[in-house]
């Protein structure tokens, strides 16, 4: 019996080499939509904590097709991505994805968004002549931003964090505001112009959390 779990403990160590050296991820790894500081690593933090999952990892991944290419690959467990806001509609980028991937639903959730305008630090409002955002997020403020800033400059960016990054970095020069979250100007170190820019004051977006397709 001794020899017998002495052997069973040699071939699941091979078994775990094995699976290492075809890329496959051997913990769990959840990989999400947007960079640093984005709503998707609210959503994915959300997901671990209901799940009760514990020593997992964080991968950021930026859009959706990476998301779900890593997860087809087995370079992550889990994946997290938007699919709908309340107030935005469908998620296009996250819809075109997933009609390339085949991969299996484990859990449709709400997050609630707010967004906020950043600034980098000591600039005012009378510096502002663009404003950008992705996509989603620059819809969900549309009316807000075409009453605030009918002047400003509007334009699209990947990711809600990564033009936060970017514009702390000097990526973007300093008369850009970004809409991003909150964790985003705390972890940047940027200023918030203005809080809470959503349209509607409840501004829920569905996320889903998919695993490796069975089939």
């Amino acid at each position: 019996m001794f020899l017998r779990k002495i052997l069973c403990d040699i071939v699941l160590r091979i078994m775990k080499k094995i699976t290492s050296k075809k890329g496959e991820a051997s913990k769990e790894i959840i990989g999400l939509m947007g960079a640093r500081g984005s709503f998707s690593e609210e959503a994915a933090r959300t997901y671990a904590a209901k799940m009760k999952l514990k020593g997992f990892e964080l991968a950021y991944l930026l859009n959706a097709e990476n998301v779900l290419s890593a997860l087809e690959t087995g370079k992550i467990t889990t994946a997290i991505f938007p699919i709908e806001n309340s107030n935005g509609g469908i998620v296009l980028e996250a819809v075109h994805a997933m009609s390339r991937h085949n991969f299996d639903i484990k859990k449709i959730f709400e997050i609630d968004i707010h967004h906020n305008l950043l600034v980098r630090k000591g600039i005012k409002a009378g510096e502002v002549t663009t404003i950008t955002s992705h996509d989603q997020a620059i819809k969900q403020c549309r009316m807000y931003l075409k009453r605030a800033w009918p002047q400003a400059q509007i334009e699209v960016y990947e990711d809600t964090a990564k033009a936060a990054a970017d514009l702390a970095s000097g990526v973007l020069g300093e008369g850009t505001a970004v809409i991003a979250s909150r964790a985003a100007a705390k972890l940047y170190k940027l200023d918030i112009l203005e809080e809470s820019i959503q349209d509607l004051k409840w501004n829920y977006t569905s996320f889903i959390a998919a695993t490796r397709s069975k089939k």
